[in-house]
């Protein structure tokens, strides 16, 4: 029914009296040349405000159907169809004028059309961007085509008697760059509910010779308002015209969002079949998307909520609830949402919203659903086509598994995901467009080939055959060495103090390893673990992780392995991000794994333990299924930084990488089956088996090296008569201080340790100190401290004699090169910054850079890193800073992000530390440590030097946070003496904490980022 004004609805007034006179037929004719003007948001807003206005409402004032009185928007109410096969016209559009009514009781229709418009004034959108373009709309007789075999009925009229169809230009609002000389453009598709704003950060960082187009969907932005429901066959078309009107020619590269991805996938596709086309696709760019519904999963949650009877219209047109929505799932500010919205204020320039949501596939039916099918399969067209997938792994429309349908169909695309980012994921990491464009920019646009990631003699010759990475495993679970012990684990809740030597651990022969890892991967293979599977792994180390970790390879699967020490935030955020299919865990890993929503198979821990107890394994055990041929450069691991540089990254080896790793070991150290590993850096018992070397876990928490105990060290060295031994800096730290010289622990320790023949310290720079204690401790073992990261190792190595035979105070020595590895520095400038070339230069600080044949593969879907720190084709950037010496050795100052950019130049903090610490003296609990870090603008900065006591002790608690204040000034005093005479730059402030925060995986590298923030706000006068 329709709703009256007030004076259409009193009594005597003359607006009721004229119609009553005038009420079996009433038309109220809007002409065709009345329009909104370009931005005026209404035109009759200035007449409504007259006093003259104002007077007795009369016909002219009928209000719409379903609309407030006069001067108010229309409020629509309900969620009819636009067309329908009875003749009914659709929703409204425009103002109170051109509406028609043949008699009371008709419904009121409007046929107009909002017209484009250019954008207004809005946060970061550049006015000189905004233009408008003209585009065809086919007609039939007079009539617009939808997409459901029905018309609507269009504004101009054919020709009589002509049934031809007729072209009715549309307005499109784009967003234009046009610089004067173009080598390649960038063709930017937004999706739903967004508008060419989206793209402002990206047209604002283009090169001077990129073109940058990013158009408005009709009846999107500020474009105009067709008047129809357009389908995504009818934009793939929509977007092909704009593309023509604008008279692109040469390479082009497609960059889309949201439903933006189908429309421009659709049109690079015409493009690559079109042989005439005077363009042609030179990359792709895909930002949380989709082109696929997979049949067994519903439609995001937030889409399904949104298409409920009564609610779609409520969310999508007759509010901003939809619009609004899309920025609160991301991190957008106030303004810049309010500019999202700007194009969006009322029912009637929402009606493409609304359309948009109707338009995704819900199931083979759907008008849309062969439409996006088809331009998934045809995907295969873009197999050449250089392609970056960039995704917001929090976005709850386009979820994960989106992604991996992209990558399966896409399987040479590169993949960007950002843990914290959500759907508008370029506004949640701006930082984004920079490495985006440094991306398009490498594309060879005059090949529209693609950059391969390897050098050619780089490329692993090493062609794996059966099970390569348990050839050692299966060769020492045979014969005569099959009964030797190739495990010694710590029994549960042993500990060396309470329970009798004999219990303490638990022995597993190579011939009971070989048959677990047999039996374990026939029954993964059994419950779906296949190869090219991921399979996470979160039980500690021991057998089952040994046995657990070789079935895997053996069935051709990856392990994903990620420290424990991780917090359940950061662990979910990682396993995500490594889109794992299976799961091995222990039980109290059961609220990370339920959140994981893990797409395969979860196998507990305690249901494969005690069948090594219950000898319910035969050591001649063979697989009930052989194994095929491994790929050599098929995915053996995803192994997880510990963080302590920047978030924790995966770092992904290839089984020729891991093979490479092995024989590295292995010529390096010349490990023999003689030889038995103390693993007291826990993870490292998994190179045991891949080494084919015997190996013995301590007593010790593996999350917390520093848990480690000179009791719990000598009683794994007693039980094995340990050869080769790898540890941390901050687990010998806490031994040597558990065993003081004089003390039964000091003789019980140096008496276990007489059979090491080598000591391999890693993970962080280690105090002179502690070598000198340690070589006093196991004179006759071969200390050494390699130098590596997860992503190379390792990669240098140097003797604790050479190291303390150089005077402190220039940098941690960590010495040559390993034969297979190459080394060089990329030039530290004033501000900072590290050169793009590389140099073997002795006494300059720089970037360290290496190249290995068992360097990394790739850091996996973090493109970006893999970018950046592979800018030196076949080089790894490890972010470490250092200097070379005539010696060709290796010096490290510390991280990049570390360096003191004085006015004088930059400096290294690590060589400010050792000689200050070197000056302070001190021993055991009364030494203190150091962290020197630069405060300031880049290229000015002045040196702060933070102390701390030094942090021994297993009873040590987890670093948690900590706040640094003013030292007392006794200290400050002695502190900026000894900088004096050791001539490093003056030192501005001297300050204090109680616990210098560091990594959760070594427990020894300084977070100095951190603490030259605190040092910032505290001088600032914020502390």
């Amino acid at each position: 029914m329709h709703r009256q004004s007030r004076a259409a609805r009193s009594s005597g007034g003359p607006c009721r009296a004229h119609l009553g006179r005038r009420s079996r037929a009433l038309r109220l004719v809007r002409p065709q040349d009345v329009c909104d003007p370009s931005g005026v948001e209404d035109p009759h807003r200035s007449d409504r405000s007259c006093p003259e206005h104002r007077s007795p409402s009369c016909a002219a004032d009928l209000p719409n159907a379903r609309q407030h009185r006069t001067g108010v928007g229309p409020l629509h109410v309900g969620d009819e169809l636009r067309t329908s096969d009875v003749g009914r016209q659709g929703r409204l559009y425009g103002h109170r004028l051109g509406l028609e009514c043949r008699c009371h009781r008709h419904r009121v229709v409007n046929s107009a059309r909002i017209p484009a418009r250019t954008a207004p004034p809005v946060k970061g959108f550049d006015p000189t961007w905004s233009r408008i373009v003209f585009i065809g709309d086919e007609l039939i007789d007079g009539q617009r085509i939808n997409n459901e075999g029905a018309h609507q009925r269009a504004e101009v009229s054919p020709p009589v008697g002509e049934r031809e169809p007729v072209v009715e230009t549309l307005g499109v609002h784009v967003l234009d760059t046009n610089p004067e000389h173009v080598e390649l453009t960038v063709v930017c598709v937004h999706g739903n509910p967004t508008w060419s704003y989206l793209w402002r950060n990206v047209a604002r960082q283009a090169p001077p010779t990129v073109r940058v187009i990013a158009p408005d969907h009709v009846g999107m932005g500020f474009s105009a308002r067709s008047g129809g429901i357009r389908r995504l066959d009818q934009r793939v078309r929509d977007l092909s015209a704009i593309v023509s009107s604008l008279n692109v020619r040469g390479p082009v590269v497609a960059l889309a969002h949201d439903w933006g991805g189908p429309v421009a996938l659709g049109w690079s596709e015409n493009v690559m079949e079109d042989e005439d086309s005077p363009s042609w696709i030179a990359g792709v760019v895909l930002t949380n998307t989709a082109v696929h519904q997979p049949e067994h999963r519903g439609i995001p949650w937030v889409i399904a909520a949104t298409r409920l009877p009564g609610i779609r219209g409520v969310m999508t047109r007759r509010t901003q609830g939809f619009v609004r929505a899309t920025t609160r799932i991301s991190r957008v500010d106030a303004e810049t949402a309010r500019a999202f919205r700007a194009p969006y204020p009322t029912a009637q320039d929402r009606h493409a919203i609304d359309d948009f949501v109707a338009d995704i596939p819900t199931g083979p039916d759907h008008p849309t659903s062969a439409v996006l099918e088809g331009i998934a399969a045809r995907l295969d067209t873009l197999a050449d086509v250089p392609t970056l997938l960039v995704w917001g792994m929090r976005d709850p429309v386009f979820s994960v598994r989106y992604l991996d349908d992209l990558r399966r169909r896409l399987p040479r695309a590169l993949v960007q995901q950002y843990p914290d980012a959500g759907h508008l994921v370029l506004e949640d990491r701006a930082d984004a467009i920079a490495d985006i464009w440094s991306w398009i920019v490498r594309v060879p646009a005059s090949l529209g080939g693609r950059e391969e990631d390897t050098d050619s003699d780089l490329v692993h010759a090493h062609e794996a055959t059966e099970d390569d990475l348990g050839n050692n495993l299966r060769r020492r679970g045979r014969g005569s060495t099959s009964a030797a012990v190739a495990m010694s684990e710590p029994r549960p809740g042993a500990t060396p103090e309470a329970s009798p030597e004999s219990d303490l651990f638990r022995d597993v022969s190579w011939g009971a390893l070989k048959g677990r890892v047999a039996e374990i991967a026939n029954a993964f293979a059994r419950r779906g673990v296949s190869a090219g599977d991921r399979v996470a792994i979160l039980i500690p180390p021991g057998a089952d992780l040994l046995a657990v970790v070789y079935a895997v390879w053996r069935i051709g699967a990856s392990i994903v392995v990620i420290d424990a020490a991780h917090g359940a935030r950061s662990l979910l955020r990682s396993l995500k991000g490594a889109r794992v299919d299976h799961v091995v865990a222990v039980r109290r890993a059961a609220p990370v794994i339920r959140l994981l929503n893990v797409p395969g198979e979860v196998f507990w821990q305690h249901r494969l333990a005690g069948l090594l107890d219950a000898g319910l394994l035969d050591a001649e055990a063979e697989p009930r299924r052989t194994p095929a041929a491994h790929v050599a450069d098929s995915d053996a691991a995803i192994v997880f930084t510990s963080g302590a540089t920047g978030p924790a990254k995966a770092v992904a080896y290839s089984r020729a990488g891991i093979a490479a790793t092995r024989d590295t070991l292995l010529g390096h150290y010349e490990f023999t089956d003689d030889d038995v590993l103390v693993a007291a850096f826990a993870p490292w018992a998994v190179l045991g088996p891949l080494l084919g070397i015997s190996s013995v876990i301590p007593a010790m928490d593996a999350s917390r090296p520093g848990s480690l105990t000179a009791e719990s060290l000598s009683a794994a060295m007693e039980h094995a008569g340990g050869t080769v031994m790898w540890m941390s800096p901050a687990a010998l730290s806490s031994v040597l201080s558990g065993a003081r010289p004089g003390s039964h622990a000091h003789t019980r320790l140096a008496r276990a340790g007489s059979s090491l023949r080598l000591l391999l310290l890693a993970g962080a720079p280690i105090a002179r100190s502690l070598l000198r204690d340690v070589m006093d401790l196991w004179p006759e073992c071969d200390v050494r401290t390699p130098y590596g990261m997860t992503e190379v190792l390792p990669a240098t190595d140097v003797t604790a004699r050479e190291v303390l035979a150089e005077p402190p105070g220039a940098g941690v020595l960590v010495g040559r090169p390993l034969p297979s590895v190459e080394i060089a520095v990329a030039v530290v400038d004033s501000d900072g910054t590290p050169s793009s070339e590389l140099s073997t230069e002795a006494g300059v600080l720089g970037e360290v850079a290496l190249r290995a044949p068992h360097m990394k593969d790739r850091y996996d879907a973090q493109a970006f890193v893999e970018q950046r720190t592979s800018r030196n084709r076949g080089w790894h950037r490890t972010g470490d800073v250092g200097v070379l010496d005539k010696q060709g050795r290796l010096w490290l100052e510390g991280r990049l992000g570390h360096v003191i950019t004085t006015v004088n130049g930059p400096v290294g903090p690590v060589s400010i530390e050792q000689r200050i610490e070197e000056g302070l003296g001190g021993v055991a609990a009364d030494r203190i440590v150091t962290a020197a870090v630069g405060v300031g603008p880049a290229g000015a900065q002045v040196l702060v030097v933070v102390c701390a006591p030094a942090v021994v002790g297993a009873g040590a608690s987890r670093i948690r946070q900590r706040h640094v204040d003013l030292a007392e000034m006794s200290l400050v005093t002695r502190v900026r003496s000894i900088a004096r005479d050791a001539q490093v730059p003056d030192v501005a402030a001297v300050l204090w904490i109680d616990r210098m925060p560091v990594d959760i995986r070594h427990g020894a590298k300084i977070d100095r980022a951190r603490l030259a923030a605190d040092a910032e706000r505290l001088l600032a006068g914020h502390g």
